[in-house]
């Protein structure tokens, strides 16, 4: 299977996967509001009938690579992206830890973000 289609659609915190037009996955993530803004990744989902594609992979490999671009970290809340991010160490840094407090909290503190 070809990689799908990956569209970051930052302002709704969306980074959605395409193949061949249609939407198959998505990792729902939000910018950490205090320095250094690290990415943080809520949740992943890959629509039914399009698991065991890589889908979900392709999406958190993209996730970890728009961070790196950016220069930030990313904070890995998502149980998939989390263990992803285990089996990737070379691709996956793991964030500081007082990143990973502020994210939880700002997490904690806007419940609407997932």
């Amino acid at each position: 299977m070809a990689d799908p289609e990956i569209r970051d659609d930052r302002e709704k915190g969306r980074l959605e996967a395409f193949e061949d037009g249609t939407y198959v996955g998505v990792i729902v993530y939000f910018v950490l509001d205090v320095e250094p803004h690290a990415l943080v990744a809520v949740h992943t989902i890959v629509e039914e009938g399009n698991e065991g594609k890589g889908i979900a992979g392709s999406l958190v490999r993209e996730f970890y690579g728009m961070a790196a671009r950016a220069g930030v970290p990313v904070v890995p809340l998502c149980p998939y992206a989390a263990k992803w991010a285990e089996k990737h160490p070379d691709e996956a840094p793991v964030p500081p830890e007082d990143v990973v407090r502020a994210a939880k909290r700002q997490l904690k503190a806007t419940p609407g973000l997932w």
